[in-house]
């Protein structure tokens, strides 16, 4: 894998392969290079990637934002920001870099460059970057055209019943893409003999305790819990109060 400072894709052969891999071609491929060019294979900071990571990541969410207000006209706002928590993810977006097969044109420092595999937070920066690039190089109708294509799939699979009910992972998706962390899930209470037992289940995060939920079992509690901290944060009431019955 070509990768590094002295690596080659900043020579027209590599930049036009990498161009091929995104489906676009830069009429000014200096932006091209500086969206694959980390900190660490810069000669300064503002010659790395760092400035078009921070473009790429409002012209994404506003994308995505506007494709699922049009899409989803009877959604309400919660359900319309959990799924784009989801496609805007920094998980999402090192994923979709590394279906792009980006990583080999990445311009990188020697130590970074030697490193078997790359933190997925680079290949997220760096999706970033690409769009950023594009909507600089192209305007909106480019970047808009390039969205619209890899992210297709993604939001049909986020937004696919209801987000999947997944509430538990939607909420970890949501958690590391905020705040770097993952939620806890803390057993507050149970009831019901032992063959039968409901459990109480609330959710931390960051420091903040989420309106706890009953569940026939550890799993469901889990699910509901998450529910009702995804509610909450976006200021809404959650649907299991603390002194639903269980069941």
């Amino acid at each position: 894998m070509l990768r590094g400072q002295d690596s080659p894709a900043t020579g027209g052969d590599q930049l036009s392969e990498c161009e091929q891999k995104l489906g676009y071609k830069f009429k000014n491929r200096e932006l091209l290079q500086s969206a694959l060019t980390h900190a660490s294979g810069a000669n300064h900071r503002l010659g790395s990637n760092e400035r078009l990571e921070f473009l790429g990541d409002a012209i994404l969410g506003k994308f995505v934002c506007e494709t699922l207000f049009r899409m989803f006209p009877n959604y309400l706002e919660g359900d319309l920001t959990r799924i784009k928590s989801i496609v805007v993810s920094r998980s999402t977006c090192a994923r979709l870099s590394d279906q792009m097969g980006l990583e080999p044109f990445l311009i990188l420092g020697k130590g970074m460059a030697s490193t078997q595999s790359l933190p997925k937070s680079l290949l997220a920066d760096v999706f970033e970057a690409i769009i950023a690039a594009i909507y600089l190089d192209g305007g909106d109708e480019a970047v808009n055209t390039f969205l619209a294509s890899v992210l297709e799939d993604e939001i049909d699979q986020a937004s696919a019943g209801e987000v999947g009910s997944n509430y538990k992972s939607m909420l970890q998706q949501f958690a590391q893409r905020e705040y770097g962390t993952t939620p806890n899930y803390e057993l507050v209470a149970e009831k019901g003999p032992d063959h039968s037992k409901f459990f109480n289940v609330a959710v931390v995060l960051q420091g903040t305790r989420y309106t706890s939920a009953w569940g026939a079992n550890k799993k469901e509690a889990e699910q509901r819990a998450a529910k009702n901290a995804l509610h909450e944060i976006q200021g809404e009431t959650p649907p299991y109060s603390e002194g639903m019955e269980p069941g």
